[in-house]
C-alpha cells in the first residue's frame, strides 16, 4: 500500500477540534502565566509549567465536563500534543548547544572538568541511594529498580545551561571570572548528563544486559566519532545557505539548522539512544563550525522561545497532578529528593571548587548556580515518563526540584557574590560587553 492509497480520516474532526483547542488554550495559558512568573521575579518556564498543571488533572480534571471536552484521553490525542512538544524541545535543546561556548571549556578545561566531576558524581551517587530507599508504589509496574534509580540519579546530577545563562545575565554577572566558570562546569555537566541520559534510556527499553550496556556505550562513541568528521560536512552546508542575501538568506539558514538538528535527532533514536543528545551534539556542532551568521537564527529562536518551548513546558505541566502530594508516602518522597538533590548538587559543586583553590564565597556561588536544574530536568523527566521508568508520582517529584532549584539559584547567588570583590580584568570585559557595574541588580 503506497502513500497515496493510504486510508484517510485516522484523525477524527472531533479529535483535531480537541487538538486545536487544547493547543491554543495551552498557549495562551502559557505566556500570561509566563508574563506573571516574570512579573513576580521568577522564571517564565515556572508560569508556563503552571499554565498546564491549572489545564491539566490537578484542577481541571476535576471539573466535570469541561475537563473531559479538554483534556486528551484518546492516543491519538496524546500523540498530537508529544508530537508538537518533541519537536520543540529538539529546536530548544539544539539552540542551546549552538551558544555553547567550547572555548571557554578549553580555556578552563582542567578547572571546569573538575569541578563538573564532583558536581556530577555526588548526586548521582546520592540518586541512586535515594531511588533505591523509595517506596516501591512509585516505580512503575515492570520496571527495574536498578533502571529506576539510575534514572532518577541522572535526573539529580544535572544543571541546566538555558537557566543558569538567564540567571547569570540578569544578575549581572557573566563577565565574572566566578559566572564564566559557572557556565563552563555546567557545560561539561550536561555534555556527561545527555551522555548518561542516553545510556540509561537504552537500558529502560532493552533491559540490563551487559551486552546492551555495551551496545549503546559503543553507539555513543560513534556518534560523537560521527560529529567530528561530519564538522566539515555542516561548514560547507551552513556557507552554503549564508550565501543566500537578505529574508531569503535568512528562511535557507534556518532551514539548514532545523533540518541538521532534527536529523541528528532521528539518526540518535536510530541507534536506541535519546534524540534529544543527537539535537544538543549537532547544535554544539553547528556553532563551532565557525560558519554560523548567529543573527539569521532569530526568527527560529523567536519561534522556539515565544512559541514551541512555552508549548512543551505547559504539555509537561499537563502530565503534573500535584493532587499526589496529598499522599503522605508521597509528599515524604518529594522532600526527601529535593534534599538530596539540592545537597549533592551544592556540595559536589563547593567541593570541586575548593579543590580547585577557589575562595569560600566562590565556592558557594558555583554550587548555588550549578544547582539550577531548570529545563534540563524537565526534559529528562518528561522522558522517562514517556519510556515508562516514571510513574506520574515520581515525574511529578522531579519537576518540583526542577522549579524549586531554579528559583533558588538566583537569591543565593547575590548573597555568595557580594563577598567576592570584582577583579581589573572582570571591570575590564564587563566595559566590553557594555555591562553596567552598578545598579539595583548588581550582585558584587
Amino acid at each position: 500500500m503506497t502513500l497515496a492509497t493510504a486510508p484517510l480520516g485516522l484523525i477524527s474532526a472531533a479529535d483535531l477540534e480537541r487538538f486545536l483547542f487544547q493547543v491554543g488554550l495551552l498557549l495562551l495559558a502559557a505566556l500570561l502565566l509566563g508574563r506573571l512568573a516574570q512579573r513576580l521575579g521568577l522564571s517564565a518556564v515556572a508560569g508556563e509549567l503552571c499554565a498546564g498543571v491549572l489545564l491539566g488533572p490537578s484542577l481541571l480534571g476535576h471539573l466535570p465536563g469541561l475537563g473531559d471536552w479538554l483534556l486528551p484521553h484518546s492516543a491519538a490525542q496524546i500523540n498530537l500534543l508529544d508530537a508538537v512538544g518533541q519537536v520543540g524541545v529538539l529546536l530548544l535543546v539544539g539552540l542551546t548547544g549552538i551558544h555553547i561556548d567550547l572555548d571557554l571549556v578549553r580555556r578552563r578545561g582542567v578547572t571546569a572538568a573538575r569541578i563538573s566531576a564532583a558536581g556530577v558524581l555526588l548526586p548521582v551517587a546520592l540518586g541512586v541511594l535515594t531511588g533505591l530507599a523509595l517506596p516501591a508504589s512509585l516505580i512503575p509496574d515492570g520496571v527495574d529498580e536498578i533502571t529506576f534509580a539510575l534514572f532518577l540519579a541522572v535526573a539529580m546530577g544535572v544543571s541546566a545551561i538555558p537557566v543558569i545563562a538567564k540567571t547569570l545575565t540578569e544578575l549581572r554577572l557573566v563577565h565574572r571570572n566566578v559566572g564564566q566558570l559557572i557556565l563552563c562546569a555546567v557545560t561539561v555537566d550536561d555534555i556527561v548528563g545527555w551522555m548518561l541520559l542516553s545510556v540509561v534510556s537504552a537500558m529502560a527499553t532493552t533491559g540490563v544486559r551487559a551486552g546492551g550496556i555495551a551496545f549503546s556505550v559503543v553507539a555513543l562513541i560513534a556518534i560523537l566519532v560521527l560529529a567530528v568528521l561530519a564538522r566539515p560536512l555542516v561548514r560547507r552546508a551552513l556557507r552554503t545557505a549564508a550565501r543566500a542575501d537578505g529574508d531569503d538568506g535568512e528562511a535557507v539558514t534556518v532551514t539548514t539548522v532545523v533540518v541538521l538538528v532534527v536529523l541528528a535527532a532521528a539518526a540518535t533514536h536510530l541507534l536506541h539512544l535519546e534524540a534529544v543528545f543527537g539535537a544538543l551534539v549537532c547544535g554544539i556542532v553547528i556553532g563551532s563550525s565557525g560558519a554560523l551568521d548567529r543573527s539569521r537564527l532569530r526568527p527560529l529562536r523567536t519561534v522556539v522561545m515565544a512559541v514551541l518551548a512555552p508549548l512543551f513546558f505547559a504539555i509537561a505541566g499537563l502530565r503534573m497532578d500535584v493532587t499526589v502530594l496529598a499522599r503522605p508516602s508521597v509528599l515524604l518522597s518529594a522532600l526527601a529528593v529535593l534534599a538530596v538533590a539540592v545537597t549533592g548538587k551544592f556540595v559536589g559543586a563547593y567541593v570541586g571548587a575548593r579543590m580547585s583553590r577557589l575562595g569560600h564565597w566562590e565556592s558557594l556561588a558555583l554550587g548555588a548556580g550549578m544547582n539550577a536544574r531548570g529545563v534540563i530536568e524537565i526534559i529528562i523527566a518528561m522522558v522517562g515518563l514517556r519510556l515508562g521508568v516514571l510513574g506520574v508520582e515520581t515525574y511529578t517529584i522531579l519537576v518540583l526540584v526542577a522549579v524549586a532549584t531554579s528559583m533558588m539559584a538566583p537569591p543565593l547567588l547575590r548573597l555568595s557574590m557580594r563577598r567576592v570583590e570584582q577583579t581589573a580584568e572582570e571591570r575590564l570585559r564587563a566595559q566590553e560587553h557594555g555591562i553596567p557595574l552598578r545598579g539595583p541588580d548588581v550582585a558584587a
